[in-house]
């Protein structure tokens, strides 16, 4: 984005920590370097702009605005719409209906938070936000209802909380926005009950779609979105946090541009 500069040096693998890695030079735009970590093969952002730049200039509603203006709809769409109607599914019963019959009544953490996901009573909504503006919206909506939202960067505001506080944690379009995933998940673990379950929705680079469109799929936003997970990445990571996972959107995963799942903690 105009007047956004990355750094200078490249982070490591978020997975396994690796420094080298390979450029896909087709996916890469401009400044900004997607790369293959050469021990791993986790795919990702090298050179993702710091928490500042989140707060205010890359905020995810001025991202997801400019990214509707332009688009980006798939050929493979109207085939995953008409596939998940023939399984029965609907649009809520992929998002809000999964979780909120996953989790149990008590506090729920939604990071992210900015699209309030009003989680229903008895639950008691928590949230991490870092925009600005979408921090001093939602921040109300939670404490009417009993809980808080935290103005902070995921990684560390999952810290903030007592340990087995929360039966469940939501990370709907999140976590490929977040530079640490890895301490997210592991801050999560720790913040769950036994037993406590984590929704996460994510961008789906193992998704057919995405090799039909190349380096026009609706996945790549630069540089806000810094991890490109597949079903095995996202497994691998959630199990070096402790958690087991299911896939929610199983059958149709091939064509899907989102991952849908639950960690598990034992």
């Amino acid at each position: 984005m105009q007047g956004i500069a990355p750094p200078a040096t490249a982070r490591p693998c978020p997975s396994c920590e690796g420094r080298g890695a390979t450029r896909i030079a087709a996916y890469s735009r401009d400044e900004w370097h997607i790369v293959a970590c050469d021990a791993c093969g986790f795919v990702y952002l090298a050179n993702p702009v710091g928490y500042a730049d989140l707060r205010e200039a890359l905020a995810w509603e001025k991202s997801y605005a400019l990214k509707a203006r332009k688009g980006g709809s798939s050929p493979l769409s109207g085939l995953n719409r008409r596939l998940r109607r023939a399984l029965g599914h609907r649009g809520g019963e992929r998002g809000t209906r999964v979780w909120t019959r996953a989790f149990a009544s008590g506090a729920v953490l939604d990071i992210g938070c900015g699209e309030f996901l009003r989680p229903p009573e008895p639950m008691v909504p928590y949230g991490i936000e870092l925009s600005n503006a979408l921090h001093a919206r939602v921040d109300p909506l939670m404490r009417a209802r009993g809980g808080y939202c935290l103005k902070a960067p995921g990684a560390e505001g999952i810290w903030q909380f007592e340990p087995e506080f929360f039966t469940g944690v939501i990370m709907s379009s999140y976590l490929e926005h977040e530079v640490e995933p890895a301490r997210v998940l592991e801050g999560a673990h720790r913040a769950l009950m036994p037993g406590g379950k984590v929704f996460v929705r994510v961008p789906n680079y193992g998704s057919l779609n995405r090799r039909v469109m190349g380096a026009r799929w609706c996945g790549f936003r630069y540089p806000d979105h810094v991890n490109y997970f597949t079903s095995a990445t996202l497994r691998t990571m959630a199990a070096m946090a402790g958690f087991s996972m299911q896939i929610v959107n199983r059958a149709n995963l091939w064509i899907d541009d989102n991952i849908q799942a639950l960690l598990i903690k034992a």
